[in-house]
């Protein structure tokens, strides 16, 4: 692990943060897009630990938050959408546990979790939008009464209100506010000072790390300020944001990672092959997360020629020649 003392105490390895900050019943956001900078290394840690029972809420998440639902790590989830892109429109495990009734569940819109996350981040109670009314977003929720006793979890999926500024019939539509015990990034780089930075698009990463009480970064390259400092406009939020630092290379594998990899093909397609069969599934958590001692070894088992042949363009930001069917 690097030296970098103005981060040491944040500087940790995965499975002591996990341990630290990651506890059975807490509300966890994970950043990333689908198949884009999952904070995968993290999801297969908090498995091998055996958290329990955790409130997931996100965005628009796939791998990660399919392998936590798969592995009866999540109890409860608030979402817009969960997918793997081609290789599972909507992702396998999550769409079992909903068919099977055993994930509590209610979603919202992409926009709608963008503002729930944005109004944590500012500290507000409710923040108000035209977007959802006159859907079947708002005709339906997904939690019951007792669930909504929870202090985690609203009382009220939304509320309908009048424009107080408007003197005409004019309703808005008020959300809650998201604010997660924790949030999990994958970043690309974090530099000696703390300041993290992260290439190509955020997504939600930003709010939900700014409406959380800790905030966990993985990273793939700890870099000195100096390379920090050359691209200012790329770097997303400043050490004080962050709790724990974690060095892991080919952290968000098998997602990919603007410039430094492309997901993987290969793996997407095993996977959902595994995960549409329980027994199957049950062997693929064997063999690919509680059978790998470290993030170390499960890239071993991925392979060289794997990681070769995912490994970005650094001018394009992607694998180019990749076969992706």
């Amino acid at each position: 692990m690097e030296r970098c003392p103005e981060i040491a105490d944040k500087l940790m390895p995965l499975d002591e943060a996990v341990r630290r900050f990651i506890f059975n019943g807490c509300q966890l956001a994970i950043g990333g897009f689908t198949v884009n900078r999952n904070p995968m290394a993290a999801a297969y840690e908090i498995i091998r630990q055996g958290i329990e029972d955790i409130h997931l809420v996100c965005h628009s998440n796939g791998q990660a938050l399919d392998i936590l639902i798969g592995a009866g790590c999540v109890k409860r989830l608030e979402i817009a959408y969960s997918g793997n892109g081609r290789f599972a429109p909507t992702c396998v495990r999550f769409k079992k546990a909903i068919e099977e009734g055993e994930l509590e569940f209610e979603d919202y819109s992409n926009y709608q979790m963008a503002l729930r996350f944005l109004a944590g981040a500012l500290g507000i109670p409710f923040i108000p939008t035209k977007s959802g009314l006159g859907s079947d977003l708002i005709k339906y929720g997904g939690f019951s009464p007792e669930i909504r006793e929870d202090e985690k979890v609203a009382n009220l999926k939304y509320a309908v209100v009048g424009n107080p500024f408007s003197s005409e019939k004019d309703e808005i539509l008020l959300l809650p506010a998201l604010t997660p015990d924790v949030t999990i990034l994958h970043a690309q780089y974090v530099g000696e000072d703390g300041t993290v930075q992260i290439n190509g698009l955020t997504f939600a990463d930003l709010e939900q790390a700014k409406a959380a009480d800790t905030v966990i970064i993985t990273c793939e390259e700890i870099v000195p300020r100096s390379f920090i400092r050359l691209d200012p406009d790329k770097n997303s939020l400043p050490s004080f944001f962050t709790d724990a630092i974690v060095k892991v290379p080919y952290g968000a594998h098998p997602t990919a990672c603007f410039k430094f990899y492309d997901y993987d093909p290969a793996y997407l397609k095993l996977y959902r092959k595994m995960a549409e069969d329980d027994n199957l599934f049950k062997e693929y958590l064997d063999e690919w997360v509680y059978g790998m001692s470290s993030h170390e070894a499960y890239l071993s088992k991925v392979g060289t020629e794997m990681l070769l042949k995912i490994k970005a363009n650094p001018a394009l930001g992607y694998a180019q020649g990749l076969e992706r069917k």
